[in-house]
This record gives structure tokens, sequence and C-alpha cells, in this order.
């Protein structure tokens, strides 16, 4: 240290807590000790699936995207047609020889709705698709050369036209993704630890950690075996189920941490059920979740399952195979979900639906029996409306009372007397 000009030796300390250059800050405190404030676990996929709500996110979304329908179609001037050919088989029933439809889908979904990006390459024929064969996101790597994008994978390279990828947010860079955990890994955070403290918690028998004071035995072992004594006698009264255990004359335990009910832990548990719910932007009741619940915002939640989340992902997904599979000009083909297809549980719902559209010539009652796997009926091609449904203006009108017409029609309503006779 410099003063006056004069160079003095700075007088320098143990690094203690009493050293002044220390800030006797919490954080620095608590670090002096060995102990980490904030020791959050970190994120992978794989633990974050230990968090039931974020499993149940992934699973309810990545199912329910598998078992929608999905055909091929062909614009007629009788309307949409079933595709013929390969693609339907391809699309609908097995992409490859190795998985079902849905297998392979729920495979494809759950990699959009864990790492954020599902990926498939099409094995091509002589002039259709012969397969789709899915790829492991993690494995592949994703390159812009030229303006052209190529996936090089199990080591080959594929051009962008034959790779179905469906990205959860892509980044500015328009090649690199968000994934939903990632986005979420605050809160996945949280609830692992919440998971950890309430596991260890009760692991030890709803115990929490405790501090004993009294008259410290001198020496650092002697401290240890005062330590493994109140442990043994803890132990042995929660083996017993014995509500108390002896402790020394002069010593006292007192609990150190925070009790589960004043941390409101089922309260803050329950919100990082919505917070998890937020990141897949799923109505909370989706993942078991009905504290918030009723009979009239279940139901508006299940509509808005189908309108801003099922229906986009599904938007996305069919816009990729029709520009894989078809090519910029698809002259008519494409490839759609049938939504309808949610509806399959609620067997009132459906039946009403196909009524009504039955009765108001929407559909054949051929049409609505295929939808439900039933055979065709003779005269079911026909469309049919009620009969008491006619066009405006067609209806008889009344003529006015003592008109010839009304005195006439009076008298073709009278009982002949001749032929009563």
């Amino acid at each position: 240290m410099n003063l006056f000009g004069f160079e003095i030796a700075r007088e320098k300390r143990a690094a203690t807590i009493e050293n002044p250059t220390i800030p006797v800050s919490s954080a620095n405190f608590m670090a002096f000790f060995g102990v980490n404030g904030t020791n959050l676990p970190a994120v992978t996929v794989d633990s974050a699936l230990t968090v039931p709500a974020v499993a149940a996110a992934v699973t309810f979304l990545s199912r329910t995207m598998a078992a929608l329908p999905l055909h091929a179609y062909r614009e007629t001037k009788d309307g949409p047609k079933r595709l013929p050919g390969k693609i339907d088989g391809i699309v609908h029933d097995a992409p490859n020889d190795g998985q079902s439809s849905f297998a392979f889908r729920q495979y494809f979904w759950q990699q959009v709705f864990t790492g954020g990006r599902g990926l498939a390459w099409i094995e091509r024929g002589v002039r259709d698709p012969e397969a789709l064969w899915p790829m492991d996101p993690t494995k592949t790597t994703i390159r812009r050369t030229n303006g052209r994008v190529t996936y090089e994978f199990s080591g080959k390279t594929y051009e962008a036209a034959d790779v179905i990828d469906v990205p959860f947010m892509l980044k500015a860079d328009g090649i690199s993704h968000y994934g939903p955990i990632a986005l979420a890994s605050k809160a996945i955070q949280l609830a692992i630890s919440m998971n950890d403290y309430g596991s260890n918690y009760f692991a030890g028998g709803g115990v929490p950690p405790l501090a004993l004071e009294g008259p410290l035995p001198a020496g650092a072992d002697a401290v240890k075996r005062a330590q493994a004594d109140i442990k043994r006698s803890i132990d042995a009264a929660k083996n017993k189920n014995e509500p108390v255990f002896p402790i020394p004359a002069g010593y006292k335990l007192s609990p150190v941490g925070l009790d589960p009910d004043k941390g409101q832990m089922v309260e803050a548990r329950r919100f990082q059920v919505e917070e998890i719910a937020r990141g897949w932007q799923l109505p909370p009741v989706f993942l078991q979740d009905l504290s918030h619940a009723s009979y009239s915002n279940a139901e508006q939640q299940d509509l808005h399952l189908v309108k801003h989340l099922i229906g986009q992902w599904a938007e996305a997904f069919e816009g990729e195979l029709d520009l894989k599979l078809f090519g910029r000009v698809r002259v008519g083909k494409y490839i759609e979900h049938n939504l309808d297809g949610l509806l399959r549980g609620d067997f009132k719902t459906r039946m009403d639906g196909l009524g009504r559209a039955i009765q108001t010539a929407i559909r054949t009652p051929n049409e609505a029996r295929r939808l439900e796997n039933l055979p065709d009926l003779p005269d079911g091609d026909k469309l049919y409306i009620q009969g008491a449904t006619v066009p405006l203006g067609s209806q008889p009108v009344a003529a006015p009372a003592g008109s010839p017409s009304a005195t006439s029609s009076a008298n073709d309503n009278q009982p002949d007397e001749a032929n009563a006779a």
C-alpha cells in the first residue's frame, strides 16, 4: 500500500470469516462453509421426463397427434377422393417395414415435444416414395450451404427436399431450434428440486435436518461420535414407530431448513404443473390438474386444444408432407388429418353430428357409415333432407275468407249428401 509516497507492507490474514476483505453477505457466508446457495439440477430430456407433468405433456400430445386419422387425397370434380397407391398406405398404414403409422408418428412427435425437432427421411422409388424412415435429431447435423439446407445422418447427406422436418421453434438463423424442455428448463428445475426435497423428506420419516445445541465435546472425533449417537436414537425411534427418543441432558435438537407447510410446498408443486402446461401451450386439465376446472370451462379447454394446438401442429405436419412428397406443384394431391377422429371416444356427440349431417344433405348415409367402419347399404349414396324444409315462397298461400276459391274449398270438404244417402 502506498501512503505519502512510502510503500507499506499490507498485513496478510488467513482466509477466515474475520477477514475484513471478505464481505459477510449471505452468498459468501454460505460459500465459506462449503454450501452452495443455488444448486439447481441440470435439465436434460431424461431428467425432465422424471417430472410427471412433463411426461404427461409429452405423452399426451405425441399420442394424440399419432392417433389422428391421416390420409392422402386427390381433388376431383366430384370432390376429394382417397388417393390410390403407395402414398396413402405410407401415411395411413405403415411408413416403413418396421413401424406402423401410429408408432412412427408417435416417435416423430416425441422428438418435437422433447428436444424440439422431428425428422424423417424419404426413401424414393422410380416414381413414388417408397417409405418414411425416422431420424434421431440428436445425431443429425443440419447445415446451410449457398442457401441449400442439408441433413447429415448416419454417414449420409440428405437434401432438404428428402427430409420431413417439423421444429418446435426455429432460432434466428433458421437452422437451429428451441425445444420446449430447454425453454421451460427453469420451471422444470424447480419441479425436480421439489420432487427431490419431498422424496428425501419423507424417506427420512418426515424428520427435517436437525441441529444439536449444547456443550459440544472437545475434538472433531468426539463431535462425530455425538452426532452418530443422536442419529442412531432418531433412527431407532423411527424404526420402532415411537414418537419419543432420548437425548443427553443439557442438549436440544432444533430443525434446520424450511417447514414444507410454511413453504406452501403443495401449492408450489401445483403451480409448477401450470407453468409446465404453459411451456407446451396445453390447458392444465390435460395434465390431470382439475383444481380450477368446472364442467363448462373443461369443455372450453377441449375446444381450445383442437383449435389452438392440435390443429396447428397438424397443419405443420401436413404442409411438410405435401411439399416433400408431392413437390411444389401438387396437381390436386394433398395429405390431411381428420380432426373428427378426436371425437371417437364421444359416442353421443359423434352420432348427433353424423345425424345432423345426413338430415341437412351434407353427408350421405353411406359416407357416415364408412366413418364408423360400417358396410354400405343400398340407396345409401343419395343425399337426404327433411321434408318439412322447403324453399322460401313455395309453401301454399291461404285464400281470403268469402272468396269463390275459399267457398269451393269449403264445399269440397263437405260430405256428398247424395252419396251419403
